[in-house]
């Protein structure tokens, strides 16, 4: 099974990036978007055969969003995580399939003055593992999305001057490391670990083309999974966002 996750920044506007021809040529078994600011009555598009839709748009206009794309259906699909402001956002995606629970999600960006940190730290981060954990009971868990944050110094190019800034603070990076510490792996990390590897590029300064960029994008998986986990990528060659698709491969 190989799963697909990419923050799009616009749906609307990567369809005219070549969106469709990605989603063909990747071949994906399911795939997870982030970031969509639509509803579906607003995107005219025919997805290619075999794929069928499910959505948890955000309540304001253009706005965050998230979409799935499966070929298999799965048992039952459920939006948001029990917390009214984020799941009013479309924030969460859950799909509930007979080895495990696969959950897409777009975490709330800190801002460039960290006045939603807060909320991010003692709110959401909180909710959303809970959210994992009680549905670990049940069945193994993959996740993945735009977590919005580098983990560690080694997953974005300049650690030092942005210590206090959104995505690396050490508030965020506790709350990356509390789903670790609870028993999820970082997939790509199984894999690799090598800096250089970045998943959001800045628009300004030429950033992706001189790699300058951060990984905020992640696949994690309960421990239980990782024998059963053939590969975990990050595929910057595709464009279309500030953002590339991650991917892993499981059996």
């Amino acid at each position: 099974m190989k799963i697909i996750s990419w923050n799009v920044n616009g749906l609307r506007a990567v369809l005219k990036k070549g969106f469709l021809r990605f989603m063909e040529d990747s071949n994906a078994d399911i795939l997870f978007l982030q970031e969509t600011k639509a509803r579906p009555d607003q995107v005219d598009a025919t997805w290619p055969s075999g794929y069928s839709t499910f959505w948890n748009s955000a309540m304001r206009p253009g706005y965050s969003g998230t979409m799935a794309f499966f070929r298999d259906p799965p048992i039952e699909a459920t939006t948001g995580i029990g917390e009214p402001e984020g799941d009013s956002e479309g924030r969460v995606i859950t799909l509930e399939y007979p080895e495990f629970f696969i959950v897409t999600v777009y975490t709330p960006n800190s801002k460039r003055d960290l006045s939603r940190l807060s909320f991010r730290q003692r709110v959401w981060d909180v909710k959303f593992l809970q959210h994992l954990k009680a549905l670990e009971k049940r069945k193994p868990v993959i996740f993945c999305g735009d977590l919005n944050v580098a983990h560690k110094e080694i997953d974005l190019a300049n650690p030092k001057t942005n210590r206090r800034n959104a995505g690396f603070t050490d508030e965020e990076r506790e709350g990356m490391s509390n789903y670790i510490e609870a028993g999820f792996l970082d997939t790509f990390r199984e894999f690799n670990q090598e800096g250089g590897n970045y998943t959001w590029w800045s628009y300004r300064a030429n950033s992706r083309e001189r790699n300058i960029g951060w990984r905020i994008d992640y696949f994690c998986i309960s421990e239980v999974l990782r024998p059963r986990l053939r590969g975990a990528s990050i595929l910057p060659e595709v464009a279309g966002s500030d953002h590339c698709p991650v991917e892993i491969v499981i059996d």
